[in-house]
């Protein structure tokens, strides 16, 4: 059994937190609170591995470091 990490993200949304993995692309979850938005997308990222790999598709590894930071931009 292989372990692999991810970093996820978790945005507020109208309907709870929409959570996603930037190195997995198309996985996505929700979640009513942060709590079960991380549940939602661990569960999430366990289902999308396997579909890759029964399919036959490399599983991407996240490439270190990963940066989050904010940018402001001034439009006219």
């Amino acid at each position: 059994m292989k372990v692999y990490n991810y970093s996820i993200v978790i945005e507020p949304d109208e309907k709870g937190y929409h959570a996603y993995v930037p190195a997995l692309s198309g996985c996505h979850s929700y979640g009513e609170t942060v709590d079960e938005a991380k549940e939602n997308i661990s569960e999430a990222i366990q289902l999308h591995i396997e579909a890759m790999q029964e399919d036959g598709e490399n599983i991407p590894e996240e490439r270190e470091p990963t940066f989050v930071t904010k940018l402001t931009v001034t439009t006219l």
